[in-house]
């Protein structure tokens, strides 16, 4: 999957995040939304939206647009990426080199610890 998106993909998909909610957003909706926000024309839009929907991001049934890959899984998608592709797939080489160039508070640290004892627990 294709995980990269331009600049007009990621202000479009934020948009879809922002108002589509569980439920999703009618197609005829996000059209008027992105003629104020990108002052786009109804084509444009529906061209956008299935740009992203070829990419898996949302998906367009019965004029309701859905979203597939949330902003949340996005990210830790980019970051899996980044770890995978810069480190080998290593987060503990990853932590070393981010806390090699920027001091850890002590509630970075504990939220660490946190997180660690969560994964223990399942």
């Amino acid at each position: 999957m294709n995980i990269l998106l331009g600049e007009m993909e990621s202000r479009f998909a934020e948009l879809i995040w922002e108002k589509s909610g569980r439920e999703g957003i009618p197609s005829g909706e996000l059209v008027g939304l992105c003629a104020s926000e990108f002052d786009w024309k109804k084509s444009t839009t529906y061209t956008m939206l299935k740009r992203l929907c070829d990419k898996g991001f949302f998906k367009n049934e019965g004029g309701i647009v859905k979203t597939v890959i949330t902003k949340q899984e996005l990210a830790a998608m980019k970051g899996e990426k980044l770890v995978n592709e810069s480190y080998g797939g290593s987060l503990p080489r990853f932590l070393a080199a981010f806390a090699g160039r920027k001091k850890l508070s002590e509630d970075d640290l504990n939220e660490l610890q946190q997180l660690i004892d969560e994964y223990r627990r399942g």
